[in-house]
């Protein structure tokens, strides 16, 4: 189900940026294939033909409008450039789109490629030079598919920061369970799990395997949690009379499971300082406080709805 949901939410992301592309082509929103009338304003002279010189490139207030209609400035746009003009009359503006500028002219810059820098090509005309920008198109699915790759690359960091860290705990639980700590374990917690899950014999599989699941959530190991939990699940089945329904102890402890305590959120940590935390661990306290409180919630409500005819699971009807 989760991978349904996932694959609908790429389908719809992918279907929005698709939409929104044909959208400002419709509209010409970028202005595509309509020249820019501006004027080149430089300290120095424009003569100095083959090299690059620092000016200023103004863009009328009107002109503006005429390409974006949305443009709410007062006043001409004047955009830092490094000019390069030719005896033939004609050259190349790099022009420096940081400032205060359009934000389209922004927008414009990252879908050609440039990630501060818009090229406009330059050809005098009478007193103004025409500039002419390559046509933007596709900007939302460029946009799309740039943050699927950068977010790829990160997974991948953070998932070979956990290695070490994850190889660690996972091993220390693994000579735990080869030790016997679990059995003695669950002899220590026994008067807890009793009252938790009195449907439960005492020595029954399912609960070493549900100490197990719980300990891994205790030390923040989710991905360690979840075969045990799976295991815990099955063979509380066997005690299930009514195959197809939770029973009140199935629903404890998923409950459990899903809020439990946390005492080392081990994962949590090796994730913030795989991204460069300063204090990767400071979270600990914090961690323990609400996942108490949550476990806390969570047991007593399920204990609450238990008690409820609507929610019960009722033992009659499977006799």
């Amino acid at each position: 189900m989760l991978n349904h949901i996932w694959l609908a939410l790429i389908v719809i992301g992918i279907l929005t940026a698709a939409g929104r592309d044909i959208y400002d082509v419709s509209q010409n929103t970028y202005g595509n294939g309509v020249p820019w009338m501006v004027q080149i304003e430089s300290p120095g002279s424009l003569d100095t033909y083959g090299k690059a010189i620092d000016a200023t490139v103004r863009i009328p207030r009107r002109q503006v409008l005429a390409h974006f209609p949305d443009y709410s400035g007062e006043a001409d746009v004047l955009i830092p450039a490094r000019v390069t003009l030719s005896h033939a009359g004609d050259g190349v503006a790099v022009l420096d789109v940081t400032g205060d500028v359009p934000e389209k002219f922004r927008v414009m810059a990252a879908a050609l490629g440039g990630e501060r820098t818009l090229t406009a090509r330059l050809r005098q005309s009478a007193d103004v030079w025409k500039a002419e920008i390559d046509p933007v198109s596709l900007v939302y699915l460029k946009k799309v598919t740039n943050a699927a790759f950068d977010i790829a690359g990160v997974a991948v960091q953070i998932a070979i920061g956990l290695i070490g860290i994850m190889a660690l705990w996972l091993g220390v639980m693994k000579v735990a369970e080869k030790a016997g700590l679990i059995t003695h374990l669950a002899r220590f917690v026994r008067p807890i799990t009793v009252r938790l899950f009195p449907d439960i014999p005492a020595d029954h599989p399912a609960v070493g395997s549900m100490i197990m699941n719980i300990s891994a959530n205790m030390l923040g190991l989710g991905n360690a949690a979840t075969p045990f939990g799976l295991k815990a699940m099955e063979e509380l089945d066997e005690l299930n009379t009514k195959k197809g329904v939770a029973t009140d102890s199935m629903v404890t402890f998923l409950a459990l499971n899903t809020s439990c305590i946390t005492l080392i959120p081990a994962t949590a940590i090796a994730v913030r300082a795989a991204a460069g935390s300063s204090d990767p661990a400071i979270i600990i306290g914090t961690s323990f406080l609400a996942s108490l409180t949550a476990t806390i919630f969570a047991v007593t409500i399920s204990k609450l709805l238990a008690r409820v005819k609507m929610f019960r699971w009722d033992r009659s009807e499977a006799e």
